[in-house]
């Protein structure tokens, strides 16, 4: 039974940083693609990055320069390091797990940013 269970989201000024955790349970850790999407009411689940078991990196637009996605395969955990945070960032982050015959999803995290 794969978990994920994220930690670190809340409330933050515009301007300012939150980091993001998933810790995740099951075997062989780094051979999956994991990933951070994020949902805004009313909004479709939408992606924000993605890393590779080699940690190769992808990001949506709206986050590049803002957002760091990284990894620790020996502690099964991959990270959000979100800096510069704008209103428009305010959403439910979930963690993501991909690869093999299905993909997990996290319970999310709140992230509200204020102006």
């Amino acid at each position: 039974q794969v978990q994920l269970v994220e930690s670190g989201g809340g409330l933050v000024q515009a301007g300012g940083s939150l980091r993001l955790s998933c810790a995740a349970s099951g075997s062989f850790f780094s051979i999956y693609v994991m990933g951070w999407y994020r949902q805004a009411p009313g909004n479709e689940r939408e992606l924000v990055a993605t890393v590779t078991g080699g940690g190769s990196t992808n990001y949506a637009d709206s986050v590049k320069g803002r957002f760091t996605i990284s990894r620790d395969n020996a502690k099964n955990t991959v990270y959000l390091q979100m800096n510069s945070l704008k209103p428009e960032d305010t959403a439910v982050y979930y963690c993501n797990r991909h690869g093999g015959s299905r993909d997990y999803w996290g319970q999310g995290t709140q992230v509200t940013v204020s102006s």
